[in-house]
């Protein structure tokens, strides 16, 4: 999708969700990778991660939820400090992904790593799972409704293409399109609507997402 809107408009997570399986020296690391949209919804997934994998040794992970990421977690699950959860971590931060989550489960080989090598484990897991994740733009709009009669629809319609993420018509004795549009060209957009017009059609800013 063609970009539509400044970097205040959008932050990324990710497509579909993905596995990556790492082997060390006996040990096996397998990453999941997976969009969530909130602490409940990362809870629920990581449960679900736990029961596929209820004989394993260690099931660590690092979520982030929103732009900017300011709500997150991870958790070393039983490994040493700082050895599993925060690579996880550094490694979406890489990715500058958020409203994900990354899980790497952890079945001992029987051979001690120490603590350098065991923390590249994890985080190079985690690096290779979020290496064959398609990235997703998550987009912060505000839903406008456009009012117009049918002699402009298509001029409208050509403005909310160029400008919206999203939109739906509704064709009445008056046509109502309600658009999603991005923060930063809502004036724009709604004096553009005026203007290709001139003053036939209406808008109505219905608040931020």
């Amino acid at each position: 999708m063609e970009e539509k809107s400044n970097h205040t408009d959008f932050y990324f997570t990710i497509g579909k969700s993905e596995r990556f399986e790492l082997k060390i020296k006996g040990s096996k690391f397998i990453a999941t990778a997976k969009s969530i949209k909130s602490k409940n919804e990362a809870i629920s997934f990581l449960d679900t991660i736990r029961a596929e994998f209820h004989d394993a040794t260690h099931n660590c992970f690092a979520y982030k939820i929103g732009q900017g990421g300011l709500e997150y977690r991870f958790s070393d699950d039983g490994e040493p400090s700082g050895t599993a959860g925060k690579p996880i971590l550094f490694i979406i931060n890489k990715y500058q992904v958020s409203d994900i989550i990354v899980i790497v489960t952890r079945y001992f080989g029987g051979t001690k790593l120490g603590v350098g090598p065991l923390a590249r484990a994890y985080s190079d897991a985690a690096d290779g799972v979020l290496a064959s994740c398609e990235k997703k733009p998550v987009y912060k709009t505000v839903p406008v409704k456009v009012f117009c009669t049918y002699e402009d629809v298509q001029a409208v319609k050509n403005l909310v293409a160029e400008i919206a993420t999203d939109s739906d018509e509704f064709y009445r004795d008056a046509i109502e399109i309600i658009c999603k549009i991005p923060v930063s060209k809502v004036k724009l957009f709604c004096e553009s609507i005026t203007s290709i017009t001139r003053g036939r059609a209406g808008t109505l800013v219905m608040g931020e997402e």
